[in-house]
């Protein structure tokens, strides 16, 4: 990874050049580039502009994003949810950059923040359950299955379910 990475709490200034990555990152064909992908699962718009706005203004909550000069190249969203819990959320790089330690650089800056900034003493992650690579990623960086599920947050035919992940970070 190069070391002119730069992982900052983001604002709306920074939604015109972000959302465009996220979206990349997540669905569509050019996500395929990637390996971390719901092309395949998932179409449609990952998050709105509005949804992304409304995070930056929740004080419960932090968007990170990790640029290298003024090129955006990932994110991650950290929501406080009490007695010392962060959800970790939309964590994503661009498809055409992963693979080169990016999504570890901003795990590692998630952690920092979600200790610093917002208090907790352990992170949550969702992952989709059949993205078994995906989960084996985060075991690797720590995170541990809770034995949980929960439904994916947004109805789909046919229902997805998600794996409940967890990293102490105290």
């Amino acid at each position: 990874m190069d070391g002119d990475l730069d992982i900052r709490i983001a604002g709306a200034a920074d939604l015109p050049r972000l959302h465009p990555v996220i979206e990349r990152a997540y669905r569509g064909d050019s996500a395929r580039q990637g390996w971390t992908h719901e092309a395949d699962l998932l179409s449609g718009e990952r998050i709105d502009r509005d949804t992304l706005e409304a995070l930056i203004a929740d004080r419960q909550a932090l968007l990170l994003i990790a640029e290298r000069g003024e090129v955006p190249l990932g994110c991650v969203s950290l929501t406080a949810r009490g007695d010392g819990l962060v959800y970790l959320g939309l964590l994503c790089v661009d498809p055409e950059r992963q693979a080169g330690g990016i999504g570890k650089a901003i795990i590692a800056a998630a952690e920092r923040m979600s200790k610093d900034q917002l208090g907790a003493d352990r992170i949550e992650m969702t992952v989709i359950d059949s993205r078994v690579e995906l989960i084996a990623y985060y075991e690797r960086r720590g995170f541990a299955r809770t034995g949980e599920r929960r439904p994916f947050p947004v109805a789909v035919d046919p229902p997805i379910t998600m794996v409940v992940l967890e990293k102490s970070v105290a």
